[in-house]
């Protein structure tokens, strides 16, 4: 992958990391406030909601660790190379999910895998 190229996608992953850190934080100082709610249904519709946040922050927090490895892949010089087979990842395919691993082929190969395993 050119130069010009890598720093694209090193800016577009590092953005994406410090929305998602900013994100987070008004996450947890929203966790942080406890109300008390004398009526129980109140009470269920906030812990239901903070349920539904708490689910947000989990994908949020594995899809950090995906864009935290794609920046240090990025930094050892093996962003791009599918983790599997070897090959280049195609610039449309990192495009379209800039932490991406592999390519293509080989992630349909281990999709596929995966609904025959059910795993």
């Amino acid at each position: 992958m050119d130069t010009e190229r890598l720093e694209y996608f090193r800016d577009l992953l590092t953005d994406w990391l410090e929305d998602l850190l900013d994100h987070a934080d008004e996450t947890v100082i929203r966790m942080r406030d406890s109300e008390y709610f004398s009526d129980f249904l109140d009470r269920a519709s906030f812990d239901s909601e903070r349920t539904f946040h708490l689910r947000i922050r989990d994908r949020e927090s594995a899809l950090i660790r995906k864009i935290k490895n794609s920046l240090s892949d990025i930094e050892e010089g093996t962003y791009g190379i599918c983790k599997n087979c070897g090959r280049e990842i195609s610039t449309n395919r990192l495009a379209a999910r800039p932490v991406a691993q592999h390519c293509i082929k080989c992630k349909t190969k281990m999709e596929i895998m995966e609904k025959l395993t059910g795993t």
